[in-house]
C-alpha cells in the first residue's frame, strides 16, 4: 500500500487534478475582483495583494498541507475526521475542533458552488451580445446549473468523473496561457514574489490587514487536498500541486500587470464590478471570451461537484463515528468512494439556493465566503499538532508549528470578521447549525450513557437456558438476535436481559449477540465469535473501519454461512416437523429504541439537548435501517431512557375515615 500510496503515475496525476483542485483553482474567477473593489489600483496595492497571494500559497498550501499534514494519512485516508480518529484517544476534547472542522467543511460545500459558478456566468456581461443581460437572467442560469448538478448525483459521478482530469487540465493550460500572455504589459509585477511587498501591505497601506479576508479566498480549497488523499495518494498530489501552483500564480501576475497596464490610478466602484467587471475575463482575448467562459463555468461545476461528493464522504465518516445522525446512504456505482446521501444533497441544494437568491451576485457572496473555512484550518492545526505529539516529534517543532500557523490562521479569521455585517453571518449560521447538529448528537450519547447499566453476562446464562427449554413458554423465534453496545464480551446491557426475561419472556433456540466496534483505520474489515453456550447463546463482534458501511443484515448472513460450514452451529429449525426436513429456522433482529422518559430531572442545558436529539431521531434512519437490518425480520421495542430519575417526590397515604399513616 505504501509503495502505490507514494507513487506517481499519469493517470494519477490526471485524476488529481480532476478531483482536488476545483476549489482552488477557480479562485482566480473572484479574488482580485475582491480584493480592487473601491480601491484606487496602484503599483502598492497590486504587489502587495500579489505578494501576499503568493505567499498565502506557499505557506498556507504549499507547506502545511502538501508537504506536512499529507503525512497523518490513515492508513491511506485524510480529511479532517480521517485525522480526529487518529488522534481520538489522545484527548477527549480534540471531538470539538474536529465537529468546527466538519461543519466548516460542509458550510464551505453550501458557499463554493454559488459564488463559482455566478462567477463564471456573470463573465457573460464580458461579451456585447450580452453585455445588458439582467442579473434575474443571470440568477435563472446559475439555479439551472445547481438544479441539474444536484439532479445527477443520484446516478453517480464515475463515467463524469473520468473526463474532469483532461477538463481541468485545460482550464490550469488556460490560466497559465492567460496570465504569460499579459506578463509584458508590466514586468514590474513579477517583483511581487518577493514578501517584502506583503508586509509593507499589511503594514503600512490603510488598513491593509483587512485585505487578509480578501486574500484568504486564494486558499479555500486547501482543505481538498489533505480530504482526498485516499483517491489520489500523497505522491500524485505532491507533483501535481507543483503545476497547479504555478499555473496559479502566472495567472494572478497576469491579472495585476493588466490591472496596471489599464486602469492604475482608477478606482473600479462596486456597482461596476456588480455589473460583470473581473480581471479574470478582461485579460482573455475578445475571440476568445465565449470559449473562455465556457470553460470556466465547466470548471466552475467540476469545483462545485468535488465539494458535494467531498460532503457525502464526511457526513458518512461522521455518522460512524457517531457525529451525525443516520441517514439513508445510496451507492450510484461499484467505484470505491462513490456514495449519494439524499438527505445531505436535498440540505446543499436548498443551502446553495438560498445563498444565490440571497446575495444575487458574485461580488456580494464574497463576504460570506472564507469565514467559515479558517475554523477548519485552525481545527486542522490543532489535531495535527496532536498527532506529532503522538509521533514524539520533539516538542519545540511542534510548538514552532502551532505558533506560526495559529497566528497566520488567526490573522484570516479576524480579517474575515470585518465581513460579519455584510454577509459573514450566513456562513456562521450555517455552520453553527451543523456543528449544533453534530454536537447534540455527540453530547446525547454521553448523557445517555449515564443510563446504560451492564450486568455480567454469566449471571443470567442459567436463566436464559432454562427458558430456551421451557415448553410451557410459546417459541419467540428459533434465532434471537440482538445488537448490543457492550464493548466486554463477558457483560450485556440489563435493557436485553429485561427484554429477553421479563417484558415478555421470549424463547428461542439459539440466542445471539452482535455488536459493531468502529475502529480508528478506514477500511478494516473483520469479525469474530465466541460460543458463550455451543449451539445455544453466541456473541458475533463486528470490526469495521470507520469508512466502512455497516450492512450487518448481509455481513451476519455471511458469519452464520461460514459458522454453519465449519459445523460451530445447527440452524436448522427445532420444530420436529421442520427438523425432519431440514428446513432452516427463523431469525428474528430485536431491536430496542429509546424514548425519553417523563421521569427525569435534568439540568435545562442537558433537557434541551435531549429534546433536540430525540427531535433529531425521529427525522433520521432509525436504528434498524441505520444497521442495514431487513425491516421484515426486525421487531423494535421501546423503552423508557431514564437518564436522571426524579429523586424528590411528595407522595402520603391517606385512609378512607380520614385517618393518617405515621
Amino acid at each position: 500500500m505504501s509503495k502505490n500510496f507514494n507513487k506517481v503515475t499519469t493517470a494519477g496525476l490526471i485524476i488529481a487534478l480532476g478531483i482536488i483542485y476545483g476549489d482552488i483553482g477557480t479562485s482566480p474567477l473572484y479574488v482580485l475582483n475582491e480584493i480592487i473593489t473601491g480601491r484606487v489600483i496602484s503599483e502598492y496595492l497590486i504587489l502587495g495583494s500579489l505578494s501576499c497571494i503568493i505567499w498565502t500559497l506557499t505557506l498556507q498550501t504549499t507547506v502545511k498541507y502538501v508537504i506536512l499534514t499529507l503525512k497523518a494519512d490513515n492508513k491511506g485516508e485524510g480529511g479532517i475526521f480521517s485525522l480526529y480518529a487518529l488522534v481520538r484517544r489522545r484527548r477527549k476534547w480534540l471531538v470539538i475542533p474536529a465537529m468546527l472542522g466538519g461543519a466548516a467543511l460542509l458550510a464551505d460545500g453550501i458557499i463554493t458552488p454559488p459564488i463559482t459558478v455566478t462567477s463564471a456566468i456573470e463573465g457573460l456581461r464580458q461579451l456585447p451580445v450580452f453585455h445588458d443581460i439582467e442579473q434575474n437572467t443571470i440568477i435563472g442560469i446559475v439555479l439551472g446549473i445547481l438544479t441539474l448538478l444536484f439532479f445527477m448525483q443520484q446516478f453517480g459521478t464515475a463515467s463524469i468523473g473520468k473526463m474532469f482530469g483532461p477538463i481541468m487540465g485545460i482550464w490550469f493550460v488556460m490560466l497559465a496561457v492567460l496570465g504569460c500572455s499579459h506578463l509584458v504589459d508590466d514586468l514590474g509585477i513579477l517583483k511581487a514574489l518577493s514578501p517584502h511587498y506583503a508586509i509593507d501591505l499589511l503594514t503600512t497601506y490603510p488598513k491593509g490587514f483587512w485585505l487578509l479576508g480578501a486574500v484568504f479566498l486564494c486558499t479555500t480549497g486547501a482543505e481538498a487536498l489533505y480530504s482526498d488523499l485516499g483517491h489520489c495518494g500523497r505522491g500524485n498530489i505532491r507533483v501535481s500541486w507543483i503545476f497547479v501552483k504555478t499555473c496559479l500564480i502566472l495567472n494572478y501576475l497576469g491579472q495585476g500587470a493588466w490591472l496596471l497596464a489599464n486602469y492604475k490610478g482608477q478606482v473600479i466602484p462596486s456597482q461596476v464590478i456588480a455589473d460583470g467587471f473581473n480581471p479574470f475575463i478582461g485579460i482573455m482575448p475578445h475571440w476568445f471570451k465565449l470559449a473562455g467562459v465556457i470553460i470556466s463555468t465547466v470548471a466552475a461545476v467540476i469545483a462545485s461537484q468535488a465539494l458535494i461528493s467531498g460532503s457525502f464522504t464526511l457526513i458518512s465518516e461522521a455518522m460512524r463515528l457517531n457525529l451525525w445522525p443516520k441517514m439513508k446512504i445510496h451507492y450510484p456505482t461499484e467505484e470505491k468512494g462513490q456514495l449519494y446521501i439524499p438527505g445531505i444533497s436535498f440540505l446543499l441544494y436548498i443551502g446553495c439556493t438560498g445563498i444565490v437568491l440571497y446575495f444575487q451576485k458574485s461580488s456580494n457572496m464574497g463576504a460570506a465566503y472564507g469565514l467559515a473555512i479558517t475554523m477548519c484550518m485552525i481545527s486542522t492545526s490543532i489535531l495535527f499538532a496532536n498527532f506529532l505529539v503522538s509521533r514524539r516529534v520533539l516538542p519545540g517543532w511542534i510548538y514552532l508549528y502551532l505558533v506560526v500557523y495559529i497566528a497566520i490562521e488567526s490573522s484570516f479569521l479576524i480579517a474575515n470578521l470585518e465581513k460579519f455585517m455584510h454577509g459573514g453571518f450566513v456562513t456562521l449560521i450555517v455552520g453553527g447549525g451543523l456543528f449544533l447538529v453534530m454536537y447534540v448528537w455527540f453530547r446525547s450519547r454521553k448523557i445517555k450513557n449515564r443510563y446504560v447499566e451492564f450486568v455480567r453476562m454469566e449471571h443470567y446464562i442459567p436463566m436464559i437456558q432454562e427458558l430456551s427449554n421451557d415448553r410451557t413458554i410459546p417459541k419467540y423465534a428459533t434465532h434471537l438476535v440482538y445488537m448490543t453496545s457492550a464493548n466486554n464480551p463477558k457483560e450485556i446491557e440489563h435493557k436485553i436481559i429485561y427484554s429477553i426475561l421479563n417484558k415478555k419472556p421470549k424463547r428461542a433456540d439459539i440466542y445471539w449477540f452482535v455488536h459493531v466496534d468502529v475502529l480508528d483505520d478506514p477500511y478494516t474489515c473483520e469479525f469474530s465469535v465466541e460460543h458463550i453456550i455451543p449451539n445455544d447463546i453466541i456473541r458475533v463482534e463486528f470490526r469495521l473501519g470507520f469508512r466502512v458501511e455497516q450492512r450487518i443484515n448481509l455481513m451476519f448472513k455471511k458469519v452464520v454461512a461460514e459458522l454453519v460450514n465449519n459445523k460451530e452451529v445447527n440452524i436448522t429449525s427445532r420444530y420436529e416437523s421442520l427438523e425432519k426436513n431440514n428446513v432452516v429456522g427463523d431469525f428474528q433482529f430485536i431491536v430496542l429504541e429509546k424514548y425519553l422518559s417523563q421521569d427525569n430531572e435534568l439540568p435545562i442545558i442537558e433537557r434541551v439537548i435531549m429534546k433536540l436529539y430525540f427531535w433529531l431521531k425521529e427525522i433520521s434512519l432509525g436504528e434498524e435501517r441505520g444497521f442495514g437490518l431487513d425491516p421484515s425480520s426486525v421487531t423494535i421495542e421501546k423503552f423508557p431512557l431514564i437518564v436522571a430519575p426524579v429523586s424528590k417526590f411528595n407522595l402520603k397515604r391517606v385512609y378512607m375515615d380520614g385517618g393518617e399513616f405515621e
